[in-house]
């Protein structure tokens, strides 16, 4: 089975031009079209300043962690649970002593008792002598006991010390997104996460060290992460962010769809109150934390996500909470997941955007900012297609992916070709069917669209009629990728016309496949 591309004047397809092949020119591998590759995490690669930072960045990393300082600015982490044992236990032993002290103290108080009734039965001269001698021997006694305490409290202040130094907390374990932060443990990702930090403060060691230190603080004190926290997020806005394919250098491509809140019962449920504006921090935080479990954090790897943020239907700036929750997501990714977006793609972008962005714009650091890209309306399958391969690109966005489809897939090898029609022209693709009783099924998708857009099937007997498989029709801008298939009962071909009636040039994607009868029965 052979496809051709025939390029005609803009004539009616029931009698299409002779066909001929067009040119590699012509007709090239989408795969070919320019995208992007992140900075590379190699050590090699690096420049001599950079390598140094990151040196220094492992250096001050190391000491903390080793030196259990990782967290608190030269404050060693004691382990709560032991510091707490240990004070009750002190307390337990203090409180022992007071007890066998009063009892003695009791005990003497009697025998005093006894012995000044006896010295009543005797002289006066002898007992005032002995009233004095027993006065010299309470004192004597007092201080011995104040002796005894001290001594004891001194004893169990030594212990106590020794314990608070023996329960410094060394890191060695931890790690952020699944990677050990010890750089002595030779973990080859340790240093992607490590110059995601530098890269994040222009590979000032020190600022990123502090930058790595707030952020580990953060993920350890925010109640977002803890197991109950769970049990309320949002489910209405389960479609609002979602990862979906891969670009094409191996990044997750992260779709948000901002047009849920267009829908005022969601839009009150999930920012109407305090309570919700937290779900909804809790729900984007968490996402984020799924999607960045999907990257390779190694040299050469996938190490950041590439985002696609869909604003049709969205709420214009006059939704203040809905401004206030964005912003306040950008700046938690912004001091607490640096470098972990490539690109975030705006698309289906409308006027009011410029007046939005204006406000939350001089807050992003002019790294952040460099990494977004703006697309209209009629531009979004172009856009997209200049990072996410055709094959990939949701077909509501312009692309060919279907959610389960049964009739392309990666595995299958169809790839997809590339056929240009210039400004006031006609385009005439065919799909030949060798033998009959076949299948065929193809995908068809123009960038920007606004053509007319017409199937047939033309036998190679010249006897049979032509079958008309889909009438002539105008396709606008918001188009999306056309699928159909036409079983042919004899030889003969499928013709695909594209009438251009703009001046300027369309692009034409398209991919098919056919299935035989006799390799069915077969």
């Amino acid at each position: 089975m052979a496809v051709e591309a025939v390029s005609g004047n803009g004539g009616e397809a029931a009698a299409p031009a002779p066909a001929k092949e067009v040119s590699a020119k012509e007709v090239v591998a989408v795969s070919k079209n320019a995208s992007f590759r992140e900075e590379s995490n190699f050590l090699d690669d690096l420049k001599e300043s950079e390598r140094k930072a990151l040196a220094d960045l492992r250096d001050k990393v190391e000491a903390a962690i080793v030196e259990g300082k990782l967290f608190d600015d030269g404050k060693p982490e004691v382990v709560k649970e032991k510091e707490e044992a240990k004070k009750k236990a002190v307390e337990k032993k203090e409180e022992e002593p007071e007890t066998e002290a009063k009892v003695e103290e009791d005990g003497k108080k009697e025998a005093d008792v006894e012995e000044e009734k006896k010295e009543g039965e005797e002289e006066g001269e002898k007992k005032e002598a002995e009233e004095e001698s027993g006065e010299d021997t309470k004192e004597e006694a007092k201080k011995e006991e104040a002796a005894e305490k001290a001594a004891a409290k001194e004893e169990e202040e030594k212990p106590a010390e020794t314990t608070t130094a023996a329960v410094v907390v060394v890191h060695k374990d931890i790690a952020l997104w699944g990677v050990p932060l010890l750089p002595s443990k030779g973990d080859e990702a340790t240093d992607v996460v490590l110059l995601k930090f530098l890269r994040a403060r222009d590979f000032k060691a020190g600022a990123a060290f502090e930058m790595l230190r707030r952020t580990l603080r953060w993920r350890r004190d925010w109640a977002g992460f803890s197991a109950d926290a769970d049990a309320d997020l949002p489910e209405e806005l389960a479609g609002a962010c979602y990862l979906d394919g891969a670009d094409r250098e191996g990044h997750p491509v992260c779709y948000n769809a901002l047009g849920v809140f267009a829908d005022d019962a969601v839009y009150k449920k999930a920012l109407g109150t305090e309570e919700g504006k937290a779900r909804f921090l809790r729900w984007r935080v968490r996402a984020m934390e799924r999607h960045v479990a999907e990257l390779d954090l190694r040299p050469g790897g996938a190490a950041s996500l590439l985002q696609v943020t869909d604003l049709k239907n969205s709420p214009g700036p006059a939704k203040k909470d809905l401004r206030v929750a964005v912003k306040q997501v950008l700046d938690l990714f912004q001091d607490n997941y640096p470098e972990l977006v490539a690109r975030n793609i705006l698309i289906n972008v409308p006027f009011w955007y410029y007046a939005f962005s204006a406000l939350f714009y001089p807050f992003l650091t002019q790294r952040t900012k460099s990494k977004f890209v703006v697309a209209r309306p009629s531009k979004v399958t172009e856009t997209l297609l200049k990072y996410i391969p055709i094959e990939a690109i949701p077909v509501k966005y312009g692309g060919l992916k279907r959610d389960g489809d049964t009739e392309f897939s990666a595995d299958d090898g169809e790839s997809v070709t590339e056929v240009t029609v210039k400004g006031s022209s006609t385009q005439t693709i065919e799909i030949e069917a060798i033998e009959g009783d076949a299948t065929l099924t193809w995908d068809l998708t123009v960038l920007g669209w606004e053509v007319n857009y017409k199937e047939e099937f033309v036998p190679a007997d010249e006897g049979s009629y032509t079958i008309i498989i889909r009438k002539g029709k105008k396709m606008g801008t918001g188009e999306e990728a056309v699928r159909n298939s036409f079983r042919a009962g004899e030889p003969g071909k499928v013709v695909l016309t594209v009438e251009n009636t703009s001046h300027r040039k369309k692009k034409v994607l398209f991919r098919h496949k056919a299935k035989s009868a006799c390799a069915k029965k077969c």
